[in-house]
């Protein structure tokens, strides 16, 4: 709605900006008209005419400047009348219109029916895993883009999604917050805070958001936030306990998202089975049910896993899935045994 309005408020001043501009043309063209002796052309119709077929460029050439001073001031109406007509004509009006055309076919709007849901703001891979998990254990969900292209991929994916902006309320409520299980936040941190103080001014629904630099944490549960995830933070925790996690049977540091899905780091020990693999030979999903989202590789996580990346001794593996699939997982990591 913020966008909307902004839009019509510049369409507007573009719009008064331009009819002023071509008032002035108008009358420095009756002026010129006076100067030339052509005073069959003085009159309001024939200026109107002749200001918007010059600045369109067309030109007719039926009423024609003699003087110098005219077909100079013809060539300069000429030279504005481009920046002026096309820009305001297809920046402002014509592809916005399109715009709006295409965004009129995306769904904006969760199924009234949908309740009990998880919703999710902002897409990666991440995100895609989370999203298996759901269909997996028939969690319903939405997910919610503000980029009509990426909605249009998504959904031709059949992964649930609607089109909008995530920090603005019409939004969050056309994702049916009130009736949602929670939500989780996972734009960049300034939008996540956004997207936080939005949803907190409008439903007491759970919010998780997950967070780039761990040291907006606070801020993010100051918006109200219920729990902040930072993944970085969580690698540092496992690195930490790398020489004593092996003798621990139990799946520590697990962070859930909800009840039976939750996502933690493992480290790759020595005896590792998966030692010297690439991803693709792995097949840590087809063993183990769970799925890797995130790597420690060359002393960064990223989140760009690839088929042919090694896992080394020194690597450390981002993974959600239940608490059954990250138990085997953790095993593989250890000794396989």
């Amino acid at each position: 709605m913020k966008r909307r309005h902004l839009w019509h408020k510049t369409l507007l001043k573009s719009f008064l900006g331009a009819l002023a501009i071509i008032v002035v043309y108008m009358i420095i063209f009756v002026e010129i008209m006076i100067y030339e002796g052509q005073t069959e052309y003085v009159n309001i119709y024939d200026a109107i005419y002749w200001v918007i077929t010059t600045l369109t460029t067309v030109g007719y050439g039926d009423i024609t400047m003699a003087s110098p001073i005219g077909k100079l001031y013809a060539v300069f109406v000429q030279l504005t009348g481009i920046p002026l007509v096309f820009g305001i004509l297809f920046t402002l009006v014509i592809i916005p219109w399109m715009e709006k055309k295409i965004q009129s076919n995306i769904p904006s709007k969760a199924s009234k029916k949908l309740t009990d849901h998880i919703i999710i703001c902002g897409y990666n891979r991440l995100i895609e895993t989370l999203i298996e998990e759901l269909k997996e254990n028939d969690i319903p969900y939405i997910l919610v883009e503000e980029e009509s292209e990426l909605v249009m991929e998504l959904l031709k994916r059949n992964i649930h999604a609607i089109y909008g902006l995530v920090s603005e309320e019409e939004t969050l409520r056309n994702a049916n917050i009130k009736e949602a299980r929670f939500l989780i936040a996972n734009r960049n941190d300034e939008m996540n805070a956004n997207i936080v103080l939005t949803a907190r001014n409008i439903s007491d629904v759970n919010i998780i958001a997950i967070v780039e630099d761990r040291a907006n944490k606070k801020y993010l549960k100051y918006a109200g936030a219920t729990s902040v995830v930072s993944p970085k933070e969580l690698f540092g925790r496992f690195i930490g306990r790398k020489a004593a996690d092996p003798f621990v049977n139990r799946l520590t540091g697990a962070t859930e998202f909800f009840e039976g899905v939750s996502i933690v780091e493992l480290p790759i020990y020595p005896k590792s089975p998966l030692m010297g693999k690439t991803m693709k030979n792995a097949a840590i999903r087809e063993k183990t049910g769970a799925n890797v989202v995130g790597m420690w590789k060359g002393g960064s996580l990223t989140f760009i896993i690839k088929p042919d990346d090694i896992i080394k001794d020194n690597s450390v593996l981002l993974a959600i899935g239940s608490n059954d699939q990250l138990s085997k997982l953790k095993k593989l990591t250890q000794s396989g045994e």
